[in-house]
């Protein structure tokens, strides 16, 4: 593989822009650089989730492959007009996601981030995860998206959520469930 980037320290950033793929100037705020940051926040969350993750290596097989997706998608937007994630890719998560839920007790009320790390983690991902889709929305607004990224940002969080599910059962540290502050006795 060819060097692509032989210089990181390039000053060519200092006044507030920044390259996408093409060359051509973007303000380094601007919604594409936002939602490109977006991504690359969260693919870096996974990477803190992974670290915790000591059971099921498929589990930690299809995050890495999603980490490689968001590369993918993250390359999509510095390059406008050229789609790389396709239905194929969130129907993937769409599957994992159904398989785990099968395996899950119903829900029956809501869930706290927390219970033990790797869950606590896995929200984090889950949080972020929504936020990268806000910010590809955003971006709709000025610009057009490849409608197969936004849905892949939402399948996405649904598949953190019921993979922190799904761990919790497995560490048998049970969900961290929500009480009403009406139902909490009052200190």
């Amino acid at each position: 593989m060819a060097n692509r980037l032989t210089n990181i320290v390039t000053g060519g950033g200092d006044k507030g822009e920044t390259s996408l793929a093409m060359g051509n100037r973007v303000a380094k705020d601007c919604a594409r650089i936002e939602a490109i940051g977006s991504i690359d926040e969260l693919n870096s969350f996974i990477g803190l989730f992974l670290a915790a993750i000591d059971i099921e290596p498929e589990l930690f097989g299809l995050f890495r492959s999603i980490q490689n997706d968001l590369f993918d998608l993250g390359g999509e937007l510095a390059m406008p007009g050229h789609d790389i994630i396709s239905a194929a890719h969130w129907q993937k998560l769409e599957k994992h996601a159904g398989e785990l839920n099968a395996e899950l007790p119903p829900l029956e009320n809501f869930i706290l981030p927390g219970g033990n790390e790797v869950v606590a983690r896995c929200h984090v991902v889950r949080s972020i995860a929504r936020r990268a889709e806000r910010r590809l929305i955003s971006l709709t607004h000025e610009d057009k998206v490849n409608h197969n990224s936004l849905v892949y940002l939402n399948r996405l969080s649904d598949l953190c959520f019921i993979v922190s599910r799904w761990l919790s059962l497995q560490t048998e540290q049970g969900e961290v469930l929500w009480q009403s502050s009406s139902s909490k006795p009052s200190l």
